[in-house]
């Protein structure tokens, strides 16, 4: 489930592994490109940390972010 923060979209993803974690990183990576809208985000170990928003829209929410959240909870399969 999604967050609202003062930074934007916020979730934390866990996977069985790094390699499962990088992985998903991976295919967020191609569907951020695609869209031209880049997530901040971190890795430790099995864990994926992802913030949302628009930086052009003075780092605020968009239709963009709520889009791009979409697409990320599709690639995840816990």
């Amino acid at each position: 489930m999604w967050l609202e923060t003062e930074k934007g979209l916020y979730r934390e993803f866990s996977f069985p592994n790094f390699l499962e974690a990088w992985a998903f990183l991976s295919k967020v990576a191609l569907i951020s490109e695609k869209m031209d809208h880049h997530p901040d985000w971190s890795n430790s170990y099995n864990k994926v940390y992802i913030h949302l928003m628009t930086h052009s829209a003075g780092n605020t929410i968009t239709e963009k972010d709520r889009k791009l959240a979409e697409r990320i909870d599709q690639v995840y399969s816990p």
